[in-house]
């Protein structure tokens, strides 16, 4: 018999999320806090949005933090990491087609 260990974030007696790492667990259960602080701050705002919308905005800013602070202090956002390239596969690439380049004409 085997033993495994799970680590489940649970908020107002609801499970969120189950993780393999406590550390993990730790920065799902911190993002949501973050999330928390976030929803009360815009709902206290003069903006009006509804209920469920206001949650997806806290959740969303929460989940990119890293990528909002840098913005929040006036830098420009920092640029995602490029896409890693497909794996070279044994078939043959398809070849590209040049569109003809239109020539000005000298007068």
């Amino acid at each position: 018999m085997a033993v495994i260990v799970k680590y489940i974030v649970v908020r107002n007696g609801e499970e969120k999320m189950t993780f393999a790492t406590k550390k993990e667990a730790d920065a799902y259960d911190k993002m949501l806090d973050i999330a928390d602080n976030l929803f009360e701050f815009l709902e206290k705002s003069k903006i009006k949005i509804d209920e469920a919308q206001l949650e997806e905005i806290s959740l969303l800013l929460a989940e990119h933090r890293m990528e909002l602070i840098p913005v929040l202090r006036g830098l420009k956002p920092p640029k995602k990491p490029a896409a890693k390239p497909a794996a070279k596969s044994a078939a043959k690439p398809a070849e590209k087609k040049s569109l003809p380049r239109k020539v000005k004409k000298k007068k």
